[in-house]
């Protein structure tokens, strides 16, 4: 791995533009806020991705639209975790937008660059890359094969978690999408999910402290979407993390 620290001012920017979108989307009413999440996931995607000079910082009002996000979900605590397993969220990396790649490739191609593909597979499978961490701010070669493990894709709200939190009251088709959701996915080291595991943010945040910002907002992204709750632990968490964001 070759180090490489991510910018907090790119974490920022991330913040800023996932804060607007929250807010228009709350604006707009319950049935438009639910397809704020895919356009969230693609301004995250593409703010991390700008690390120009000067990029810009995330207004006071914009922090405060993440936070009134985290006001507006219950708190409460776990469900056991009894019936649950990953058949309940439908089966692994479905093609849930039927473009003929199922959902880790099509999150490898979105996180990566410098990607190259498999012959054969209608350019779906993806074969290399690199990818800049967010968890732990290096860049991580990814070969598949023998290797392919260094880089998993990550649920940003575990499916565990979300199963205690709310998601066994949610269809079946609602935890399939939430399971395959481009909000709720990140392209991650793949130590640094392992020790993640189901961890809440309570339990658990990136190494990297410029991206929790980042981190934290689209955990109550994904919350708010699926109509989930939080621990009180976990909220408190994320709401003072989310107090440093300003």
């Amino acid at each position: 791995m070759i180090g490489m620290t991510i910018s907090r001012s790119a974490a920022t920017k991330s913040l800023t533009v996932l804060a607007g979108l929250l807010l228009a989307g709350s604006l707009a009413g319950c049935d438009a806020a639910a397809h704020v999440g895919a356009k969230v996931a693609d301004a995250v995607h593409s703010a991390a991705a700008s690390q120009a000079p000067g990029a810009g910082t995330a207004h006071p009002g914009e922090a405060a639209a993440a936070v009134a996000q985290l006001a507006s979900i219950p708190v409460k605590g776990k469900a056991p975790k009894t019936g649950y397993s990953r058949g309940q969220f439908g089966p692994a990396w479905s093609d849930v937008d039927h473009n003929g790649c199922d959902t880790r490739n099509d999150m490898l191609r979105r996180d990566l660059t410098d990607v190259t593909t498999k012959p054969g597979t209608r350019d779906c499978v993806i074969a290399s890359g690199k990818l800049a961490d967010k968890y732990t701010g290096k860049t991580i070669t990814f070969t598949r094969g023998e290797n392919s493990a260094d880089v998993q894709i990550d649920h940003i709200i575990p499916l565990s978690l979300a199963w205690q939190t709310g998601a066994q009251q949610i269809s079946a088709g609602q935890r399939l999408q939430l399971a395959n959701d481009p909000l709720n996915l990140m392209s991650a080291d793949g130590p640094a999910n392992q020790q993640k595991s189901d961890s809440s943010a309570d339990a658990w945040l990136p190494a990297n402290k410029g991206f929790r910002c980042e981190y934290v907002a689209r955990q109550t992204a994904v919350k708010a979407k699926y109509k989930l709750w939080m621990t009180r632990p976990e909220h408190d968490a994320i709401a003072g993390i989310l107090a440093t964001c300003k």
